[in-house]
C-alpha cells in the first residue's frame, strides 16, 4: 500500500474520524503537519469530512514565523480549505509563569487548538505527531523519571487539554523518512524551522546526539524496540489504571495499604488529576507513605490522604509576615536583649585576622562592616540575604524553600540587619557573606542567640 492507503486503513482499524465529521486540522507550516494536511485532503472526499486548518504563530522566530503562517494560508487556500490562525508571545508566557519556552508553546497552541475548535463546533483535532516523535518522547520521560504511563508515549487519540475536544495522531505508525518520501514525490511545500537544530533545546540533542549514538553502537533497530517497549508499558499502564478506577467506584473496598503498590500510586494520582493538583512521584509517595498526614499542596492548602484511601484536599490558615522589630545599638562591649522569643547577646572584641574559635548557636563578624545600629525583625517580602559562600545575593524566600524550611517555620525565624537594612544574620543560617571576618578585620562582633520554647 502507499502512504495515503496506510493512513486509511489506520484511521478505519483504530476509528479515528468517522464519514462525514468536521476535523481541525493543526498545521505548524512543516513537513509533518503539512503533510498531514495532504493526505488527509486526498481521503476527505471518499469520507465526506470537513476539514479546517488550523495555524499558531509562537511569535519566536520573527519574519520566519510570519513567513510560516503566510505559507499555511496559501496552501489551505490552494486546497479549499478554511483556515483558523492564533497568535500569541510564547517568550513572553514563558517568562510571565516561570515556564521553559517548549512548555509555554505547546500549552498555548493547546489551548489555542481547542477554542478554534469549540468556536468552530469541530470536536476533533488532527495532529502530525509520528513514530519518530514517540521514540524521542520515550528518552525524553525516560531522563525526567517517568512511569509506565509516561514511558507509553502518546495515544492515537486524547484530550490533552479540554474533555470536549478530542487529539487523534493518524501518523503515529509512519516514521518522518515516510513523511519525507511522500512530500517529495507529490510537491507538498513545507518550511524548515532553523529552531530543530539548536542543540540547546533537550529534544533536539536527544534528536541529533543520542539517537544516532544509540543505533550506530547499541541498537540498530532502536525504533522498533522502543516502539514495542512502549506497546507494552501502555497495556500494563491501562490495566493499572482500570484496576484504580474500579476501586474508586466501589461503595465498599479493601484497605488502600491491601492494594498492589501500583494500584495505589494510581489510586492517588487519579484523585489529584480529579483535584487539579499537579502530579509528581514524591508527592504521590508522601501520601502513600503517610496517611492522615497533612502533605503541602497548592499555595494555601494541604492534601491528606484518610484512612479510607480517599483524597481530602484542606485550606490552610494563611500565614502573615510578623510586623514587629527590636533596634540594638552595638556601642556597649557587651550587652543581651529578648526578641520574640529569642534571646540574643553580643560582645565586641578586638581581633585581627579570622581566628576564632566556633561554638553552637554562635556566629562571629566583621563589626565595622555590621556598624554600630543593628535591627532585629522576621523575614519581610522582597528580603534579599547573600548567604556566605554563595555566589550572589538571593530572595530569603527562595533560600528557604532551597533548604526545605517549612513554611509554618519561616515566619518565626528572626533576622538580623544592619542600620542601612542589609540582612546579615538570619536564625538557623550561616552568615552573610559581606559580613565575614577577613584579613582586614580589627574589631570582631561576637553574636550569640537562644531560642526559648
Amino acid at each position: 500500500m502507499n502512504l495515503t492507503q496506510q493512513i486509511e486503513t489506520v484511521i478505519r482499524a483504530k476509528k479515528l474520524f468517522r464519514d462525514g465529521q468536521k476535523i481541525l486540522v493543526a498545521v505548524s507550516g512543516g513537513l509533518d503537519s503539512m503533510a498531514l494536511l495532504a493526505l488527509l485532503h486526498r481521503l476527505a472526499a471518499a469520507h465526506r469530512w470537513h476539514l479546517t486548518v488550523a495555524h499558531f504563530n509562537h511569535q519566536l522566530r520573527g519574519k520566519a514565523s510570519d513567513a510560516d503562517e503566510q505559507l499555511v494560508r496559501r496552501q489551505a487556500r490552494a486546497l479549499g480549505c478554511p483556515v483558523a490562525v492564533g497568535t500569541g508571545s510564547v517568550n513572553t508566557m514563558a517568562r510571565r509563569r516561570g515556564w521553559s519556552v517548549e512548555m509555554a508553546a505547546r500549552l498555548m497552541r493547546h489551548a489555542f487548538l481547542a477554542r478554534a475548535a469549540r468556536q468552530r463546533g469541530i470536536a476533533t483535532v488532527a495532529t502530525a505527531h509520528h513514530a519518530d516523535d514517540q521514540v524521542e518522547l520515550f528518552f525524553l520521560r525516560v531522563l525526567r523519571g517517568a512511569g509506565s504511563a509516561g514511558l507509553a508515549g502518546m495515544k492515537w487519540a486524547g484530550s490533552p487539554s479540554d474533555p470536549g475536544i478530542t487529539f487523534v495522531r493518524p501518523l503515529l505508525g509512519q516514521s518522518k523518512s515516510d513523511l519525507a518520501a511522500f512530500a517529495r514525490a507529490e510537491g507538498v511545500p513545507y518550511s524548515e524551522d532553523a529552531t530543530n537544530a539548536s542543540l540547546d533545546i533537550l529534544r533536539n540533542r536527544v534528536r541529533h546526539e543520542l539517537l544516532p549514538l544509540l543505533r550506530a553502537k547499541y541498537q540498530p533497530a532502536l525504533d522498533r524496540c522502543v516502539l514495542r517497549e512502549m506497546e507494552l508499558a501502555r497495556a500494563e499502564a491501562d490495566l493499572v489504571g482500570e484496576l484504580a478506577l474500579q476501586w474508586l467506584a466501589r461503595a465498599r473496598r479493601k484497605p488502600l495499604a491491601a492494594l498492589p503498590v501500583a494500584v495505589q500510586r494510581q489510586v492517588i494520582q487519579e484523585q489529584l488529576h480529579q483535584l487539579a493538583q499537579p502530579v509528581d512521584f514524591e508527592l504521590v509517595e508522601s501520601l502513600r507513605t503517610k496517611p492522615n498526614q497533612p502533605v503541602p499542596a497548592r499555595p494555601g492548602h494541604c492534601l491528606i490522604l484518610e484512612a479510607n484511601g480517599l483524597l481530602r484536599l484542606q485550606k490552610v490558615e494563611k500565614l502573615g509576615f510578623q510586623t514587629g522589630f527590636l533596634r540594638l545599638h552595638l556601642n556597649r562591649r557587651r550587652r543581651a536583649a529578648d526578641f520574640d522569643r529569642v534571646k540574643v547577646s553580643w560582645e565586641l572584641a578586638d581581633s585581627k585576622g579570622m581566628n576564632c574559635a566556633r561554638q553552637p548557636n554562635t556566629e562571629h563578624f566583621d563589626a565595622g562592616k555590621v556598624g554600630a545600629e543593628v535591627c532585629l525583625r522576621h523575614w519581610q517580602p522582597g528580603d534579599r540575604f547573600h548567604l556566605i559562600g554563595a555566589a550572589a545575593p538571593a530572595k530569603l524566600q527562595d533560600i528557604f524553600t532551597n533548604l526545605k524550611v517549612p513554611r509554618s517555620e519561616r515566619r518565626r525565624r528572626v533576622v538580623a540587619a544592619t542600620g542601612q537594612g542589609e540582612i546579615f544574620w538570619v536564625e538557623g543560617l550561616r552568615i552573610g557573606e559581606g559580613f565575614k571576618l577577613d584579613s582586614t578585620t580589627v574589631r570582631r562582633l561576637d553574636w550569640r542567640w537562644q531560642r526559648v520554647v
